[in-house]
């Protein structure tokens, strides 16, 4: 059934079938009036346009939309009306208010809440009527966009086409639907790196130049797209998303030069306006640098100047409402020349541009925010003083990892905190969604416990193809009550419903799309992927990761498929694109890697790699071309950016395809028609490799290892053509007890491979280590036969397993096991280890909770919150190694409290580990977090602690020490860990 109310984490008041206590919008094809009154906030009526629109939109008819003034009395009697106004500034809703006795204590003063309800004789001539009241203007505006929603109208009906939801009445519930104040109070987005997709975009769409489509022309020399026709779309999309807060595009644009127009329609429309980081005082500094400074961006040089430029930029934005980014940074977004003695004096000049302007010695009544960014933060840990009203904005690294929270003695200053957080960065990635709402709730939802909740701002990039982590974002900040780390999927369930119209188990099944979309991309970022970074040979890695995709692409496609052709563009920009092109990168990058070691093996399928290689090459410009295509052309060059090729952290100026290898077709390898490859090897016989053994040639018959206790269950041999020659093959073994899926086949150019699995169905016919040998036989024509034996070692340690024994057993050499699996969860005060659904690059995490508290509770090693894991080691070790899996997180619990947790085998003595390294300078990373093998690119950190055992039955205890710790799985090596990305796949469970 398809769900009746489109509308996510909000009370719902809205019906589409009348009862006795439903107020009529549209009934009988009869549509309620609006009043408003002609005193109200300009952005207010423009807002009621839009309220007028949605109901069109859905019922297709339109409501009258009347201004009206406290005096006037109206000549027409109307059995109901929606009235809606603002508090303390329309004349109509304090005449309401007064004739009603309507009690509006619950929204009086607060920041942008607001009520509605029924309410009897609200005016003369009007018999009933539903008002919308807002605390303040946006809060109005709010009560109406809430109602949009509900009625079938999504946010992104233009950002994204979404196609509103058609119902014949609609009626909302006389009590109605109030919010209070929201979780933060400035919540806003921010267009950064914006070339080449946004801008190419917008120049077409909104300019009137070479294939633009708009009547603008860009003003005053930037050449910038951006303009009032654009931002007019882009704020009512922050407004119906209840954001209200806006850092605008930078690097080639300059909001209040690229159109005069701009500044005055931001305060219009109610969006509050900031600058970056990097640009203070209302001044964009990248293009208005540029065009109106003189001399260095260098206050120790040109303080005079750069104050000057201050100046204009205050007296220019004064009159209307901001949030003023205070402080200064270097020339490009580096670090400022100076130091601590400087910044403090650009602070106090800055202050004093705000006194001498608003003409007031109290300039803790002007909003300011300071971003504690790069070097920033180092000068304020090394005691930059910052005046008390101004908020301090912390920051991610970039890739989603926050750097740190205030503590406990910063959480009472007026001025309050917030957060910088990224989903598209230019360092390493802008392309496509990579980022998961469960980390980005893990992170976030710290932040309202620590009181970072004055501003919160979201670096969306080009904000396309980001529409759905935008929209969670914004919920959070709105109310952050309403989401748990246990319905992140139930958000993107609703949203899907609403998106699509979707009956809810289809809404589930793109719900898992988005999940797994999302984590596969954000388990390393996909511009970071390379052709190695899954291993070609461990633990089916590659195989694992292909079948991923494979799998996630035909459920996306088979949705695609089913829903109506109006949908469908919708669908394709936030959910199909997404995943194919994600699908058809991923897929390159590892056929590309399985291309280059196939040629070392002298296999004749290297050529077929080369060729899927370069059809998936130019597949992905087809994806994009697509993209381009859909709806005539509405988006084209929104997936301009490039994302093949990196060759460091900036983006490369072309696609380019990664490094295939190819044989001689015509041209037989030197040992014969047939190659075999038996699982894990890099190596291949007959023949020399370098992988065969240490020496490299003459190297024995390979051996290939069958433990009763394998997750697959199985190993495989891959047997391949050497070149242009047919063969048929056939297999012959001297074991009864081991069973193949084949034993005979023919190969030739057109079908060059077939994989052989090795199995043992009934183990218990089968003798400890024992060992079988499986010849392989190639027949040619004119060619003597080519035998390659295999050798078969069977380790049944079945037998060592006691029958009582419950936990995960070893096998080849390893255990392993998801962090949410253990057998057992101790409490301690209330505080114990709760898992968090979808988090991290396999399965899921863990983490103390709750996390509440100054900092959140800490323990001594062994004394906390514990999970226990049980595992049976059957290889005669006297110890092992635990390699534990965490999400990188930073120190941000403070210096003082560094991320801690603790570990225990057995009896054996309790290890502790403070995994994460101190930083190398006051505001800069760990020496370990950076790089391309860093934690924050590899979104890992791997802890080894080594115990000493005995072989059997053993217990792994998890401690809390510190709170944010998130462990995601644990690979425990007990003598044959093999290197890969993901680690191996989880153990066997008794």
């Amino acid at each position: 059934m398809i769900c009746d109310v489109a509308a996510i984490g909000q009370t719902t008041c809205v019906s589409f079938s009348f009862n006795e206590t439903t107020f009529p919008v549209v009934q009988n094809g009869v549509a309620t009036p609006i009043f408003i009154s002609s005193d109200e906030w300009p952005g207010v009526q423009r807002a009621a346009s839009d309220f007028v629109s949605d109901i069109e939109l859905v019922t297709q008819i339109k409501p009258t939309l009347s201004n009206l003034s406290a005096s006037e009395t109206t000549n027409t009697t109307f059995a109901n009306a929606i009235i809606v106004g603002t508090l303390g500034r329309s004349s109509l809703i304090d005449q309401v208010i007064n004739n009603t006795q309507l009690d509006v204590s619950s929204i009086q003063g607060l920041w942008e809440a607001f009520m509605g309800q029924e309410v009897a004789n609200p005016l003369p001539g009007v018999d009933s009527a539903y008002v919308i009241i807002g605390s303040d203007r946006r809060g109005t505006m709010f009560g109406m966009y809430d109602l949009s929603e509900q009625f079938g109208v999504s946010p992104w009906y233009w950002w994204a086409d979404v196609v509103p939801t058609n119902h014949s009445e609609l009626f909302i519930t006389s009590p109605g639907c109030s919010h209070g104040p929201p979780t933060v109070q400035y919540r806003g987005i921010f267009l950064n790196d914006e070339q080449p997709a946004l801008t190419n975009w917008a120049l077409e769409k909104f300019t009137n130049g070479p294939g633009g489509l708009g009547t603008a022309t860009p003003a005053n020399g930037t050449g910038s797209p951006f303009q009032s026709e654009f931002y007019s779309k882009l704020f009512e999309l922050i407004l119906r998303l209840k954001g209200n807060y806006l850092w605008p595009a930078q690097w080639s644009s300059a909001f209040c030069v690229d159109d005069p127009i701009n500044q005055p329609l931001a305060d219009m429309f109610g969006i509050v306006m900031g600058t970056s980081h990097e640009e203070p005082m209302m001044r964009s500094i990248p293009v208005e640098w540029s065009l109106f400074g003189d001399g260095p961006w260098d206050y120790n040089v040109n303080a005079q100047n750069i104050y000057n430029f201050w100046v204009q930029g205050i007296q220019r934005a004064k009159a209307y409402e901001g949030l003023y980014t205070i402080g200064m940074r270097g020339d490009g977004d580096l670090p400022l020349i100076g130091g601590i003695q400087l910044l403090e004096q650009i602070i106090k000049d800055q202050r004093g541009i705000f006194s001498n302007i608003f003409n007031t010695s109290d300039v803790t009544t002007i909003p300011q925010v300071w971003t504690l960014y790069s070097e920033v933060e180092g000068y304020y840990e090394e005691g930059l003083p910052v005046p008390d009203d101004v908020a301090l904005m912390w920051t991610d690294d970039d890739y989603g990892n926050m750097r740190r929270y205030p503590v406990a003695s910063e959480r009472n200053r007026s001025g309050g905190a917030g957060v910088y957080y990224h989903v598209a960065s230019p360092r390493d990635y802008k392309w496509i969604t990579s980022t998961q709402l469960s980390k980005m709730y893990e992170q976030l939802s710290l932040a309202v416990i620590r009181n970072a909740t004055r501003v919160w701002v979201l670096n969306v990039g080009d904000l396309k193809p980001y529409e759905r982590e935008i929209e969670y974002w914004l919920s959070l900040s709105w109310d952050s009550s309403l989401w748990t780390p246990d319905n992140v999927d139930d958000f993107v369930q609703a949203w899907a419903q609403r998106e699509f119209k979707l009956a809810s188990s289809d809404a589930a099944i793109v719900a898992e799309v988005v999940a797994n979309l999302t984590r596969y991309n954000a388990r390393r970022k996909p511009e970071l992927l390379n052709t190695t970074t899954y291993s070609l040979v461990n633990y089916r890695e590659t195989d694992r990761v292909v079948e991923q995709w494979d799998t996630l692409a035909d459920a996306s496609t088979a949705i695609y498929n089913k829903i109506s052709s109006d949908l469908q563009p919708s669908f394709f920009q936030m959910v199909q694109h997404p995943v194919l092109a994600s699908q058809t990168l991923g897929k390159m990058l590892i056929f590309a890697g399985q291309n280059n070691l196939r040629a070392s093996q002298a296999r004749l399928s290297t050529n077929d790699l080369a060729d899927q290689v370069q059809q998936l090459f130019e597949k992905d410009y087809d994806l994009e071309v697509e993209y381009h295509s859909i709806l005539n052309g509405k988006w084209d060059h929104m997936m301009d950016q490039t994302h093949v090729g990196y060759y460091y952290w900036q983006q490369p100026m072309a696609n380019t395809m990664p490094a295939i290898n190819r044989v001689q077709s015509r041209k037989q390898a030197l040992p014969g028609v047939m190659r075999i490859v038996p699982e894990g090897s890099y190596g291949a016989w007959p023949g020399d490799d370098q992988f065969d053994c240490a020496a490299g040639y003459n190297c024995p018959s390979p051996t290939v290892i069958l433990d009763s206790f394998n997750p697959f269950g199985n190993v495989f041999v891959d047997i391949g053509s050497g070149g242009p020659v047919p063969f048929t093959w056939s297999a012959n073994v001297n074991a009864t007890w081991l069973a193949m899926s084949a034993t005979n086949g023919s190969m030739s150019p057109d079908s060059p491979e077939q994989r052989v699995f090795l199995s043992i169905p009934d183990w218990s016919q089968v003798p400890f280590n024992a060992l079988a040998q499986v010849n392989f036989i190639a027949a040619a024509p004119n060619q003597s036969d080519l035998v390659v034996p295999v050798m078969v070692q069977a380790q049944n340690t079945k037998q060592q397993v006691p029958s009582n024994f419950t936990g995960f057993v070893e096998s080849m050499g390893v255990v392993s096991f998801e962090a949410a699996h253990a057998i057992r969860n101790s409490s301690v005060a209330d505080i114990f280890w709760k898992e968090l659904p979808g988090l991290g690059r396999t399965l899921s995490g863990v983490t103390p909770w709750p996390r509440d508290g100054d900092n959140g509770a800490n323990f001594s090693a062994g004394a906390g919150p514990s999970l226990e894991y049980d595992f049976f080691v059957v290889s005669n070790r006297t110890n092992i190694t635990v390699v534990t899996r965490l999400s990188p997180s930073l120190n941000a619990n403070g210096a003082d409290r560094p991320l801690a947790f603790a570990l225990q085998v057995g009896s054996e003595p309790i290890q502790i580990s403070y995994f994460i390294p101190p930083d190398v300078a006051p505001g800069a990373e760990p020496a370990p977090w950076s790089g391309l093998d860093g934690f924050a690119a590899n979104v890992i950190v791997s802890v080894n602690m080594t115990f000493d055992i005995t072989p059997g039955a053993q217990t792994l205890k998890l401690f809390m020490i510190e709170p944010a710790v998130v462990v995601q799985k644990f690979d425990i090596d007990t003598g044959n860990l093999q290197p890969s990305y993901l680690g191996p796949t989880e153990s066997v469970f008794v």
